[in-house]
């Protein structure tokens, strides 16, 4: 079931609380309904004593699978790890514009493929990975040399400046995926770039977070470039994604 923009704009402002989800404002009859179709498909119930559409899960986690996707679509697996597609790689590899020598880093490395077209380039990459089984095949199985793979949660690595480009594909639920980027700039060293797929959610989502991230963004020069819709769909999902440049 896909979901409208202005009923995406809608579920961006909700409140979710525990297994509860509060709408923001008043909205016109038709655009209420709309909404309320979505949050029921997503298995959301109203409840006219709490005022809220009740889940029997995280309402959190459900508001932002549907935000992500534009769908009524559950994540893949728990680490919400869609590997990137040809295309999305080609696209990322001419933004970060990398040469012989420079030195690489692919924080969410998955199944390399960000990473082994850095290795192509010349450079020197290094990969976090916090799947066992991924990081195995990096390190046994790449057809390049990718310097250090490391089986961590990337979020918990001290910050080394020491990086020209930072390449990357983190998961997108709950903001992880700005979280990440956050992140990972602190790993560029003076003049460097990265260069991130990301939930379209930044173009339209007001909460803190976002609105900080923007602007974080627009003080360093950044871009974001919207990618065509279904650039994952060979990776199961029909995430809404963007391409985020920003400088050291």
């Amino acid at each position: 079931m896909q979901v409208s923009n202005d009923v995406l704009a809608v579920l961006s402002a909700a409140q979710a609380n525990e297994n509860q989800v509060q709408l923001v404002g008043q909205l016109d009859r038709a655009l209420y309904a709309k909404v309320n179709k979505v949050l029921e498909a997503a298995g959301g119930k109203w409840d006219r004593k709490a005022k809220a559409h009740v889940f029997g899960a995280p309402a959190a986690d459900r508001l932002d699978q549907i935000i992500l996707s534009g769908s009524v679509e559950v994540p893949k697996d728990e680490f919400n790890f869609f590997p990137s597609p040809p295309a999305v790689v080609q696209r990322l590899m001419r933004l970060a514009g990398i040469k012989a020598g420079m030195r690489v880093l692919e924080p969410s490395a998955g199944l390399g493929a960000i990473a082994y077209a850095c290795a192509e380039a010349g450079a020197e990459v290094d990969c976090y990975e916090i799947q066992q089984g991924n990081a195995f095949h990096l390190a046994m199985d790449a057809p390049h040399d990718l310097g250090r793979t490391k089986v961590a949660d990337f979020l918990t690595v001290p910050p080394e400046p020491v990086y020209d480009r930072v390449v990357m594909n983190p998961p997108f639920l709950k903001q992880a995926d700005i979280k990440h980027v956050m992140h990972a700039h602190q790993f560029l060293k003076p003049g460097g770039l990265l260069v991130s797929v990301m939930s379209a959610g930044i173009t339209f989502r007001t909460d803190a977070r976002t609105t900080a991230f923007n602007a974080f963004v627009q003080e360093r020069g950044g871009h974001v470039e919207e990618l065509p819709e279904n650039s994952f769909k060979a990776s199961g999902t029909g995430v809404h994604t963007v391409i985020v440049t920003v400088s050291a």
